[in-house]
């Protein structure tokens, strides 16, 4: 039995991560951690009304029930505390935040390492959304002038999205650095060609009903390819993280993208 433990539980991914502990035979959720209500349990806070699941304020006050795994999905700055102190205290962390530098992932593998620990950040948990990145790099190869369409929900608060960033950066080791486009072309509205990725241009849409979608277009002589992902909803992400908190138990180790899990 996985002992799980969930921070951001009224958020609308962590709603869904709450219902697939509570349906895995292998998973129990000992406690959540929500600062707004720390001492209660959900039932009282009106949220998951049938649970009585107790509320934790802090990560060090949930560490006392001895969780296996940490599954964090609140936001970049949270979450990047929270799963440096989770391995400080000996719990498995799963983040699906953003906003980790290259110098967070190294400083935080060689932690894991030294704890002996699993832990996973996943900048998207959808499957789809994995194999849409594998199959850009295998395209890439071939046809490396690309873009990048990202769209999300309104609510969002970073831009590009996290798996944007990440599509770029494997497309890059593959890809030779090189500009795209008219060799001087202008903006006459700034920003209008999208960000810039070692040439490749990334363009973030946000707008209410959507919930994360991306497409990654190639073009080539004669011929162009569009590889797309939709998740229509939150239940959509539930299957990568179960993947990666089996991951993060049975393993030691930081690792940086469900791609590294996928054959």
């Amino acid at each position: 039995m996985i002992t799980v433990m969930i921070a951001g539980p009224r958020g609308n991914m962590g709603r869904e991560a709450v219902k697939l502990v509570q349906r895995e035979e292998g998973m129990k959720l000992t406690g959540v951690i929500d600062y707004k209500f720390g001492g209660k349990t959900m039932q009282d806070t009106g949220h998951m009304e049938s649970l009585d699941i107790p509320v934790f304020e802090t990560l060090d006050d949930a560490a006392k029930n001895k969780p296996d795994v940490l599954i964090d999905l609140t936001n970049p700055e949270t979450g990047k505390k929270h799963l440096r102190r989770a391995l400080e205290l000996g719990i498995r962390p799963v983040v699906g935040t953003t906003g980790f530098t290259d110098e967070d992932i190294e400083a935080l593998s060689v932690l894991a390492q030294e704890k002996k620990l699993g832990a996973v950040i996943a900048p998207n948990f959808a499957i789809g959304a994995i194999l849409l990145m594998k199959l850009s790099v295998m395209a890439a190869k071939y046809m490396p002038e690309v873009e990048i369409i990202e769209q999300h929900h309104d609510r969002k608060l970073d831009a590009p999205s996290g798996t944007a960033m990440k599509t770029a950066q494997m497309i890059s080791d593959v890809r030779p650095e090189a500009s795209q486009g008219h060799p001087e072309e202008e903006e006459a509205w700034k920003g209008a060609r999208g960000a810039d990725y070692e040439g490749m241009k990334i363009h973030s849409v946000r707008l209410p009903g959507r919930v994360a979608h991306q497409e990654v277009i190639f073009g080539g002589e004669g011929q162009t390819l569009t590889i797309r992902h939709d998740s229509l909803n939150r239940a959509s992400f539930m299957p990568g993280v179960k993947m990666a908190v089996e991951h993060a138990v049975a393993a030691a180790g930081l690792v940086y993208g469900l791609e590294n899990l996928i054959d």
